[in-house]
């Protein structure tokens, strides 16, 4: 892990720039991925293509190894003490692990939004969404910020909610506000991927439907990789399923993965279709 000596100094790609990143996204790749904590293994010989500028649903029981799968996306894993790994993941085509990577940089590429809103409570809106800059080391100049955060924002589908009150709180807002104001915050250091570990698990209806639509909107700029215990979101947002299973005590392992379509249409493992189905989990 790389520690503040190693941290990098990126400048934003502001509107009007040539993007640093793919413009729709990147591939992210886990190759035989397993995952231990201590002496319990969690995951085993995961592999799994994330498809540049689709979105991604990780789905399976609770206990079966997708939040620990998604953590290890972008190096949160590490993070545990007596966390260890093996396997590849790679961001169009290089080992995100590989020796002398930055972490920083790999978080600034593949960014996260939790399952709880997790804005600064006492900044300001607009600073919660520049906060992702300062986080990453990214410099963005002062006469571009007030246009990166109006993007950012529109692109999380909350400018027009809060365009007259940016001086306002973070911690002020609903719940599905926080929510899209945490995207437009992981949206605003340009990543190529975005990880999403429940994000509306916590949320009404109302708000889970403008999240959705946020979804939809972004994927076709950045790569996004959600878990979710919602079959229905993931038949509604996604063009690809994974789904995990860890069974007998075994550690987590992909059963199955394709496009959504067929994964709920016509899938080829029996556990597969109980899942998607509602018969267990």
């Amino acid at each position: 892990m790389g520690d503040e000596t190693d941290r990098p100094t990126v400048t934003a790609t502001l509107p009007g720039q040539p993007p640093e990143h793919v413009a729709d996204g990147a591939a992210l790749e886990a190759d035989a991925v397993s995952a231990w904590f201590g002496t319990h293994k969690v995951l085993d010989r995961v592999s799994l293509t994330m498809a540049a500028g689709t979105v991604t649903a990780l789905i399976g029981p609770s206990g079966c190894g997708k939040s620990t799968f998604l953590r290890i996306l972008n190096r949160m894993h590490e993070l545990v003490p007596s966390a260890a790994l093996s396997g590849e993941v790679r961001l169009n085509g290089r080992d995100i692990y590989e020796h002398g990577r930055p972490v920083i940089e790999t978080r600034r590429r593949i960014g996260m939004v939790f399952q709880k809103p997790n804005p600064f409570p006492a900044m300001s809106i607009a600073d919660n969404v520049l906060a992702g800059l300062r986080l990453t080391g990214t410099r963005a100049s002062r006469g571009n910020r007030d246009v990166l955060v109006e993007e950012c924002l529109t692109k999380a589908g909350l400018w027009r909610e809060v365009r007259d009150r940016l001086g306002q709180p973070g911690g002020a807002l609903s719940g599905g506000q926080q929510q899209r104001l945490c995207i437009a915050r992981s949206l605003a250091v340009r990543p190529d991927v975005l990880l999403m570990d429940e994000p509306c698990s916590a949320l009404d209806p109302t708000s889970t439907r403008r999240i959705e639509e946020t979804i939809e909107a972004l994927r076709h700029d950045v790569t996004i990789v959600i878990v979710t215990h919602n079959m229905q979101q993931a038949a509604r947002v996604s063009q690809y399923c994974a789904f995990f299973l860890a069974e007998e005590g075994r550690p987590g392992q992909i059963v199955e993965a394709g496009d959504t379509e067929t994964m709920f249409g016509a899938p080829a493992d029996p556990r597969t279709a109980d899942y998607v189905h509602g018969r267990f989990g």
